[in-house]
């Protein structure tokens, strides 16, 4: 059967949320296990400390607290110019009540190694100071880190969020 939509089973990607307060973390991982209606997954949970820290601030719009309401896998990656926290996770999620959204593994790889290669403290680092040659030393790390990532989705990724935010000379 070709095209048939993908099902939840061990080693597929998924994309899951957690509340944390008034906000969602977001959770990137890997099914272990599918019994009926629960899934165990090992992954890894992120806090968009530094996004959460925007909107209290008023320094964002509207689209930043949506992707701080309701992240997907398609919003995440905005968050994730900021800086971050995350830890491993390692969980039985229930259908009934958790989101479980499958991710194709090229998605998931580059969400995983955004977090992994610690990508949001270098622009975080280089959007926090002010224009001078400490800015032009953290925009030339981040170069270097660009350039020496293995996984071309990522980098290709990370050079798009880079024009757009207009880090890139």
């Amino acid at each position: 059967m070709l095209g048939g939509k993908p099902k939840l089973k061990e080693g597929t990607h998924i994309f899951s949320t957690k509340k944390n307060g008034k906000y969602y973390d977001f959770i990137f991982a890997v099914v272990t296990g599918v019994d009926d209606r629960k899934v165990g997954v090992n992954g890894v949970i992120i806090n968009p400390v530094g996004l959460k820290n925007k909107v209290a601030q008023g320094k964002t719009g509207e689209r930043s607290e949506e992707i701080l309401e309701n992240p997907t896998p398609d919003n995440v990656v905005l968050a994730l110019v900021y800086r971050v926290e995350h830890e491993n996770f390692t969980e039985v999620l229930d259908l009934d009540s958790d989101k479980c959204d499958i991710l194709p593994p090229k998605i998931y790889a580059m969400l995983d190694g955004w977090v992994r290669e610690s990508l949001p403290e270098f622009i975080n680092t280089v959007l926090s100071l002010p224009p001078g040659s400490e800015r032009d030393e953290a925009k030339r790390v981040l170069k270097h880190r660009m350039d020496t990532l293995m996984d071309k989705h990522l980098k290709r990724t990370l050079y798009s969020v880079c024009r757009s935010l207009k880090i890139l000379n």
